[in-house]
């Protein structure tokens, strides 16, 4: 889950480097470190903390040269500290590599070098691999990375440097995303376009157990094997503006205004109006193998988990096909029963995740049909799925995911759509759903302008250690995700549960010092959550009601309530999920977190 950019060509290395870290630094901001080759040696330079840290010590100092690499950190293996950021070097100073991913026999390989007289620096596993590259090192620095790979048990995307051959960059993947983006007379690989989207637009993604020799006017490709490999190039529609701030204070801030927008992108051009139904063109290469579709499962880690399960209900509701949920962690290490008339599902925003990708291929080998949906153009789900379907909500920065989420439900329940057309759902029901679809961009709209009353209740309530979110129906999910966006950029416990489960256990939580967020729409539990908010009332429980507008009879009983447009029940979450995104960011905020890059997590989870 860390951050790798390397640069060759005639540019300022320094300054390119570290402008690529700062895009990357979501990825991990737990230490950093720049290597760049001058005159035949490596100079490298760390910091731990943010990328701040790093600029502070190499201010002012001269790095010239024409080839470097650098890193951000997410620690795995070893703590925080100054000893164990990245890059790291072989004894002699001469290679330095920087690497995403877990080495998993790096204990038998760090015995097996120490035997040899190898002096370990620091408590990573990638230290092992800037050794065993030096003592496979002849001359030819891919030829070196090749064979030490071929020893490493584990996942990685590497990027290496030698002062022996100082034109060449070597970078390698398994596992771990990695891209090569070619710029004129320049050559950049990172774990992410948008660390050299500044630069060009012209990436290739390298699939697993491939190898690139990259210079400042070429590139090779090659298998593990060092079979050459021609690859496409291809050209991203992303632009600068997309991954800047844009004014706001933080990108979560932004990503946040940006759902009208990225909810209309992910909806664009998929409306078939004749058929009443949706028009998904990664579907087509299914032919008819989804007609034959007896149970799907979603596969998914986090917010994406949360967005299967709307998805879960929105096909079975309106497809009648039978729908599982399964975190993907867990999905990979069971044996699931699955055959070709099984579809698996992989919902990543990244379209990296570890756990997703694990999990779409363990039901490739069991021969079910694997459908990816993913935002990130190229990245390994999107590549390794036999069709799917992109998100289009642009860049996420934030770590905490938020419009990935409503782009996600969006796009599941057009899938929905077009398994209930092919099943028994009617025209005129598909057509209802559509239309009242097309409203919800201006209705989100309307919520992000109660901006300030969601503030003034973020006040109120900042300093609290616990709050609990309930909801029925579609809105169970929500809550679950509503609770997440809290504990993840607060660190305030939270919890969600089904407003009916209140009763079995949490209950006995409640009292003056417990807010109840409550998702108290008018749908067909309206009664139901009515009962539930009376029961946290007659044990003196703050009640926060998220409820439809014009609505008297919650507001009564509420001790707060936020209001906002109705819609029909199946949508609701696309409505409901975004004042909890506020109320999260604001509490956070107050509380002095840092909202974009919060302790202990990064954006793309691609270790275990």
């Amino acid at each position: 889950m860390c951050g790798i950019i390397g640069y060759i060509g005639k540019g300022n290395v320094k300054d390119i480097l570290v402008e690529g870290l700062k895009r990357l630094e979501y990825r991990g901001y737990d230490s950093s470190g720049i290597a760049v080759i001058n005159r035949g040696r490596i100079t490298c330079t760390k910091a731990v903390g943010n990328i701040s840290k790093l600029e502070e010590k190499i201010s002012g100092k001269k790095m010239p040269g024409n080839v470097g690499i650098a890193h951000t950190r997410w620690a795995t293996h070893g703590s925080p500290i100054l000893k164990n950021a990245h890059p790291h070097m072989d004894i002699r100073n001469r290679i330095a590599v920087v690497h995403n991913g877990i080495i998993e026999n790096f204990q038998y390989l760090r015995n097996k070098l120490t035997k040899k007289g190898v002096r370990f620096r620091s408590d990573t596993d990638t230290e092992v691999l800037a050794h065993l590259i030096s003592q496979n090192f002849k001359g030819n620095l891919s030829e070196a990375v090749r064979n030490s790979l071929k020893q490493v048990e584990g996942t990685y995307g590497i990027a290496v440097i030698c002062s022996d051959t100082p034109n060449e960059i070597v970078a390698a993947k398994k596992g771990s995303p990695l891209i090569v983006a070619v710029g004129k007379d320049e050559m950049f690989v990172t774990s992410d376009l948008s660390a050299t989207l500044r630069h060009t637009k012209k990436i290739i993604p390298l699939e697993d157990n491939e190898m690139a020799i990259i210079r400042p006017d070429n590139y090779e490709i090659k298998d593990i094997e060092n079979v050459p490999v021609l690859k496409k190039i291809e050209e991203v529609s992303w632009n600068i503006d997309m991954i800047e701030k844009g004014g706001y204070r933080h990108f979560m801030l932004k990503e946040i205004h940006e759902q009208p927008e990225s909810i209309t992108n992910s909806m664009r051009g998929r409306i078939d109006e004749a058929l009443s139904s949706s028009r998904l063109g990664g579907l087509l290469v299914f032919g008819n193998k989804l007609k034959k579709v007896e149970k799907i499962i979603i596969s998914a880690c986090g917010t994406s988990w949360h967005a299967g399960l709307i998805g879960e209900y929105m096909i079975e509701d309106l497809a009648r096909i039978p729908v599982e949920v399964e975190y993907a962690s867990e999905f990979r290490y069971r044996n699931p029963i699955l055959n070709e008339k099984t579809l698996i599902i992989a919902v990543s925003q990244s379209g990296e995740t570890a756990d997703t990708l694990a999990a779409m291929r363990e039901a490739k080998i069991k021969n079910s049909i694997i459908m990816g949906i993913c935002n990130v153009v190229g990245s390994s789900i999107a590549r390794e799925s036999d069709g799917g379907i992109y998100l289009h909500a642009g860049p996420e920065i934030g770590v905490a995911s938020t419009k990935a989420f409503t782009s996600q439900v969006t796009v599941l329940l057009l899938l929905a759509l077009h398994f209930g057309r092919m099943n028994d759902l009617s025209k005129s029901k598909s057509k209802e759903i559509i239309d009242e679809l097309r409203t919800i961009p201006s209705k989100v709209e309307t919520i992000l302008k109660e901006e300030n009353k969601i503030k003034k209740l973020a006040e109120l309530y900042f300093n609290k250690n616990n709050f609990l979110y309930l909801g029925r129906g579609y809105n169970f999910p929500t809550a679950l995700e509503g609770a997440l966006k809290l504990k993840e950029i607060s660190y305030i416990h939270a919890e969600g549960y089904p407003a009916a489960e209140m009763k079995h256990g949490p209950i006995a939580l409640i009292d003056k010092d417990m807010p109840v967020v409550v998702i108290a729409t008018s749908d067909t539990v309206y009664d139901k959550i009515i009962s539930n908010i009376q029961e946290i009332k007659a044990r003196n429980g703050k009640v926060i009601a998220v409820v439809n507008k014009g609505d008297t009879k919650i507001k009564k009983l509420a001790d707060h309530v936020i209001s906002i447009p109705k819609t029909m029940e199946i949508l609701s979450p696309l409505l409901t999920i975004i004042p909890m995104q506020l109320l999260a960011y604001h509490i956070a905020l107050k509380r002095g977190c840092n909202v974009d890059q919060p302790r202990n997590l990064a954006k793309s989870v691609t270790v275990e």
